[in-house]
């Protein structure tokens, strides 16, 4: 890993003393927010596919930055650990609503819904996103690591890559034409996955 920078020092410094339960209330906020919006009449036309598509939006940027914290711990030296199950946590939150949303408010029938997972690819692959994000929420408590081992959750873990390409792909296969927001979330997603493979300094290098 590169050396500590005084700026990100001064930054894990300030970042310290902020305690988690604060990560959680500044997350459930965006929520919170659309959900007001939603039955104000403040989402336009269509609310409930505004409402969607935000809810999806914001877990996918989550998403993003929750795989970040390792890139960034890596090759800038400014150490988010401790905020990454609270960021994995808030994801989930958030692609469980955006899949009630559609679930419940846009489908609502069984038979519909069935058939929209197996004739729509964006949907197919939204699903398997969704199924990958299960395990790794359902084992996210610190008994539930020690139940597993350290070993099989981190291998566990692997599942997240799984999640941000399907999460990527969805949204690019959702959307019409090729506006820019799906395309700079794939773009992250790859270099961040890329990062991933840079092979580590040694430390006898020179």
């Amino acid at each position: 890993m590169l050396p500590v920078s005084g700026l990100a020092r001064s930054i894990e410094g300030a970042l310290r003393g902020v305690p988690l339960w604060l990560v959680y209330l500044a997350g459930f906020g965006p929520a919170l927010w659309l959900w007001y919006l939603g039955l104000t009449g403040g989402l336009g036309a269509e609310p409930i596919r505004a409402l969607e598509r935000e809810l999806g939006e914001i877990g996918l940027q989550i998403l993003l930055a929750t795989l970040a914290i390792s890139p960034i711990r890596r090759f800038l030296g400014l150490n988010l650990i401790r905020f990454r199950r609270a960021l994995g946590l808030l994801a989930f939150y958030y692609i469980l609503q955006h899949l009630g949303v559609w679930l419940v408010l846009d489908v609502g029938d069984p038979g519909q819904i069935w058939a929209d997972i197996v004739k729509r690819p964006y949907i197919t692959v939204g699903m398997l996103g969704f199924a990958a994000m299960l395990p790794l929420a359902l084992t996210s408590s610190d008994r539930a690591v020690r139940r597993l081992g350290p070993v099989r959750w981190r291998k566990l873990q692997r599942l997240s890559y799984v999640v941000v390409i399907a999460g990527v792909t969805h949204y690019i296969l959702l959307v019409k034409g090729w506006p820019p927001e799906p395309l700079l979330s794939a773009a992250v997603a790859v270099a961040l996955l890329v990062l991933r493979l840079v092979p580590r300094r040694s430390r006898m290098a020179a």
